[in-house]
């Protein structure tokens, strides 16, 4: 099991102290982690993969901005998205790394092709583990298979309604959001909407219960603030043909977010782009099969 510190130490970047996790020998391939959520962190990533890849890759995983472990944002702080490319990016220099393969999860892998265009002579590889390259697609899939766990609990006004919101003309801003309300209503079964193999689990007890209310408290002003910036909400499929570097998509055959016209985009627009299902994984392959997806990882690397 892992130390409590997660070999985590604050680095100062553009002004803010950003928590930056490091496994592994400077000699090796450099692997920086992205997080999703927004603002999920990169804790649970960690806790499964950190051991395994380290052997061979240098491993980097940073808090974003505002998330959890790294430092809070304040009201009269400026933020957008932007921040966190270009965080990214001085984190890069500070490091003193030339180029670095990216590997970004959920909406990290939204993050990963944002940086990747934008500063590609910074990014060797980029995999993608289960991403969202259009918010909207993303959010009317995903609201397609809560209607079906809505159906399986007998909760058939919800159902209908989730159908009717993913078959609907509203906005990926107006979905997310609405998706986001609705999904408590599932309860328990919530977790069968992203999770599929429940063999691993994640022990969140390395930090108290105050110090998880501590970062939930961050993490949703960096949500808040993101959200009324607008730019997440923006579809990045036109950016697929921009991306040179060779990619990997990572995917769990029950993830809901990464809809199949997501993929067939990738696999026509990305020069060197390739995929791999994971067969008994939802929206977490990195935990849910984490062997498989280590060696899929390290195959591509090399």
């Amino acid at each position: 099991m892992l130390e409590k510190t997660f070999n985590g130490s604050l680095i100062n970047i553009r002004g803010k102290d950003l928590y930056v996790e490091i496994y592994g020998s400077e000699n090796k391939t450099p692997l920086l982690y992205i997080h999703g959520g927004p603002g999920q962190g990169g804790y649970d990533f960690s806790y499964h993969q950190a051991e395994r890849l380290q052997e061979n890759v240098r491993l980097i995983s940073v808090d974003q901005r505002g998330v959890s472990r790294s430092e809070g944002i304040k009201e009269d702080d400026s933020f957008s998205i932007h921040d966190i490319i270009l965080d990214y990016e001085e984190l890069r220099i500070e490091l003193g790394i030339e180029k670095w393969a990216l590997l970004g999860h959920s909406f990290g892998g939204y993050y990963s092709l944002l940086y990747a265009t934008t500063f590609p002579n910074s990014v060797s590889h980029i995999i993608f583990e289960c991403p969202t390259f259009d918010p909207g697609l993303s959010a009317r899939n995903s609201l397609i298979k809560a209607s079906k766990l809505f159906k399986e609990g007998g909760k058939e006004n919800l159902a209908e309604k989730c159908l009717d919101l993913a078959q609907s003309d509203k906005s990926a801003k107006s979905l997310m959001l609405e998706f986001t309300e609705i999904i408590p209503e599932l309860g328990e079964q919530g977790l069968k909407l992203h999770i599929h193999n429940f063999e691993h689990t994640t022990d969140y007890s390395l930090y108290t219960e105050d110090e998880w209310m501590q970062f939930s408290v961050k993490n949703k002003v960096h949500n808040d603030r993101l959200i009324e910036e607008n730019e997440i909400f923006r579809s990045l499929l036109p950016r697929l043909k921009e991306v040179t570097q060779p990619a990997l998509l990572i995917d769990g055959i029950y993830n809901p977010v990464t809809c199949d016209k997501q993929k067939r985009t990738f696999l026509n627009d990305v020069k060197y782009g390739e995929s791999f299902t994971l067969q008994d994984s939802g929206h977490f392959p990195h935990f849910e099969e984490p062997v498989k997806f280590k060696d899929i990882v390290l195959t591509f690397l090399k």
